[in-house]
């Protein structure tokens, strides 16, 4: 009797073992932050960046994913897409891209800005990786014919490539002082947390659809 008794626990605790490994057993989904300073956490400690904050958010959640921070201080998105492919390595299953405050804040051309975002969103389906576009919106003093030109980027290109939208990567934050950084242009450490929070649903619908299309 005991020993079938025994028998019966071992049975037991690998049949458990089998319903839960599956879960648990997910390869993380590898990310790359594909940005300029906002990505990179210009004027943080590396803890205190938005890379480092988005990967504890989604720990605490139980998310399996790596991120791998491709913010360049200074970037304008013809920058980024002249070191995607070795930004964003081979295995790479979502990109995150934020690119396009610095041409707006430099009065980039809107087509320029537009033509390299393209180009980006076209190479990553070429290379059937999935991508989450973060909008920017125009300054004030740029005037509203720029922004009428430069904001429609974002949603037309998410919409022309399939990718997931994140509108206003500084939403709840800009022009909030006691958010950002003495520049009035880089989010302080609560304001990094305040996008974090407000990304994060989108970049949890990104992993699954990275998981949906390279299932591990």
């Amino acid at each position: 009797m005991r020993q079938i008794g025994r028998a019966a626990i071992c049975a037991l605790v690998f049949l458990c073992a089998a319903v839960v490994s599956p879960a648990s057993a997910q390869a993380p989904v590898k990310i790359v932050a594909l940005g300029d300073s906002l990505t990179a956490g210009l004027g943080l400690p590396e803890k205190d960046g938005f890379v480092s904050r988005l990967r504890a958010a989604l720990a605490a959640k139980g998310v399996s994913a790596e991120i791998a921070d491709a913010g360049v201080s200074g970037d304008t998105a013809s920058d980024g897409f002249e070191r995607l492919d070795w930004s964003v390595p081979d295995g790479t299953g979502a990109v995150i891209v934020e690119l396009g405050a610095n041409d707006m804040l430099r009065g980039v051309r809107p087509q320029a800005t537009r033509d390299a975002l393209e180009k980006i969103l076209r190479r990553l389906q070429d290379r059937h990786i999935n991508v989450l576009l973060c909008g920017m919106r125009a300054a004030p003093n740029l005037g509203a014919d720029f922004a009428r030109t430069f904001e429609p980027i974002y949603p037309e290109l998410a919409a022309k490539y399939g990718a997931l939208l994140y509108p206003f990567f500084l939403d709840g934050v800009a022009a909030n002082l006691n958010l950002m950084q003495r520049d009035g242009l880089h989010p302080n450490a609560a304001g990094v947390d305040v996008i974090v929070a407000r990304i994060l649903p989108q970049v949890e619908q990104l992993i699954a659809r990275a998981r949906s299309s390279h299932p591990s």
